[in-house]
């Protein structure tokens, strides 16, 4: 089995060395210099150009323009799949090694992060404690015109207190060109809604942070069946800032940054 999973990156970092992992320069069209090694996202039929608002998502993009695997996947240069419950070690050691992700894929045809819970408020909530409410509002819009369905389990997403984040996941080729398509179909439909000037700083990564109230939607919408995968972050993650800032949005109904959603900044 070919198996890729993009490494979604915006700067030189260092990489694992098992060849299933394929680094690529998101917003490569942006840049005037590329690192050796790297993919560009800027091949073939892109949308690198919209980086600035899609984050790593143009890599997906990209992906499922161009790019031939029996299994497709997306972590990001400092998260990523692990392959133990607790690492100890914040290394390449504890991440899954291709070997590992055909055990997986055996048994499902999508692995998707362990969810992400946070306890005192909904997904919908948290999202506009956190963001400018403009891009839920014009997702609201546009998936009041899928079928039901997808109205349906979009709503279930949004009133729920957990949710697979982080726009990562490893499927088979079947499944990720079925979640690209609808993907992209949706978020392109919102962005031509959107007035991205009234956006400033992490807002204009707008386009990435809905992403990632997708592809719950996708799964739930569709009967997918999955397997949750843990996930490993190379870098100290500042839980107890994090958590302090969760509460303030909560309590004070404004948004704050929390780097809850990763990107590629």
């Amino acid at each position: 089995m070919h198996i890729s999973v993009l490494i979604a990156t915006h700067k030189p970092y260092h990489m694992p060395s098992d060849p299933v992992y394929l680094p690529i320069f998101v917003g490569s069209s942006l840049h005037s210099e590329i690192p050796d090694g790297y993919q560009r996202d800027d091949q073939g039929i892109n949308i690198s150009d919209k980086n600035p608002h899609y984050n790593e998502v143009t890599a997906i993009y990209w992906a499922s323009q161009n790019l031939n695997a029996d299994a497709i996947g997306l972590v990001h240069y400092r998260r990523y799949f692990s392959n133990r419950s607790f690492a100890q070690k914040k290394d390449f050691s504890s991440i899954l090694r291709e070997s590992q992700i055909e055990d997986l894929l055996k048994r499902s045809s999508i692995i998707v992060p362990k969810p992400r819970n946070y306890y005192i408020e909904t997904i919908e909530s948290h999202y506009r404690h956190s963001h400018s409410a403009i891009g839920i509002d014009a997702l609201y819009e546009i998936i009041a015109q899928q079928p039901a369905e997808y109205r349906e389990s979009f709503s279930k997403v949004m009133h729920s207190k957990q949710a697979h984040m982080f726009n990562m996941f490893i499927m088979r080729r079947e499944e990720f060109m079925a979640y690209s398509s609808w993907l992209f179909s949706v978020l392109f439909a919102v962005e031509a809604k959107i007035d991205f000037s009234k956006l400033q700083g992490n807002e204009s990564r707008v386009m990435g942070f809905l992403a990632e109230l997708l592809m719950d939607t996708w799964l739930l919408a569709n009967n997918k069946t999955f397997l949750e995968c843990p996930v490993i972050f190379m870098e100290n993650e500042h839980i107890v800032k994090k958590a302090r800032n969760l509460i303030l949005n909560k309590l004070t109904g404004t948004h704050v940054n929390l780097d809850t959603h990763i990107g590629t900044k």
